[in-house]
């Protein structure tokens, strides 16, 4: 359950920022050229997505958990905003239901 875990929060950080680079190009005025790595960004997200051993349907109901968590973590850390209980609240609860979904893959 770690190592899945781990990876989805890679997998996470692979779209997050894959995303990430177009806005700052599009809302920043930053360099056009951001999107070659936000493409291999999201290339690498999707090749990350492929790596676990459950349908895919599954794979994303479990990985939007680790996203909820790791966006805002982004969004504390790199966008600089102060989060709410309720943000982290949230986040707990997104993660409870990933691991929910990921314990019953063995039984499939």
């Amino acid at each position: 359950m770690f190592k899945t875990t781990l990876l989805f929060f890679v997998t996470a950080l692979a779209e997050i920022i894959g995303c990430y680079l177009p806005y700052l190009w599009l809302r920043r005025g930053g360099n056009i050229l951001l999107l070659l790595p936000a493409a291999a960004s999201l290339a690498l997200f999707v090749w990350l997505l492929t790596l676990h051993p459950a349908a895919s349907g599954r794979v994303y109901a479990a990985y939007g958990g680790v996203y909820v968590m790791t966006a805002l973590l982004w969004l504390r850390y790199v966008d600089g905003a102060k989060l709410a209980t309720t943000d982290w609240v949230g986040a707990i609860v997104a993660l409870a239901g990933m691991l929910i979904i990921i314990s019953g893959w063995k039984s499939y």
